[in-house]
């Protein structure tokens, strides 16, 4: 079986993988503990795309600061676009306020407090 999937490496892996459950409203699919109790990889069902979530590993970062993650879930899903956004927002610097724009009739773009870059619109 080939699939891709968001791969997310961020301090306090733990605290991080409740953030994004709570945001997406989602399930844990797997989970595996480090022995200092952050998390070695974990994987949640994002509307149907896995997002890994893992501790960042200082002595081996992987880069990718031009990155962000986009999620597109058409119209009438402007629900799922405020409830993620509600949980986002916290501590997060906004970069495109929840609004209109060219493409979309709601969308937001932020980066949130663990450092990663998202773009969700309807």
């Amino acid at each position: 079986m080939y699939r891709s999937m968001i791969q997310i490496y961020v301090k306090k892996s733990d605290t991080a993988l409740d953030f994004y459950q709570k945001a997406f409203g989602t399930k844990l699919l797997c989970k595996y503990i480090n022995s200092d109790g952050t998390i070695a990889h974990s994987e949640l069902d994002v509307f149907g795309q896995i997002m890994a979530v893992s501790e960042l590993d200082e002595d081996n970062v992987i880069t990718g600061n031009t990155m962000q993650f986009c999620l597109h879930f058409g119209e009438g899903k402007e629900d799922i676009v405020k409830k993620i956004y509600d949980v986002l927002k916290e501590d997060a610097k906004i970069i495109c306020p929840l609004d209109k724009c060219d493409f979309s009739s709601l969308m937001v773009c932020l980066v949130d407090k663990f450092g990663v870059n998202w773009c969700v619109f309807v």
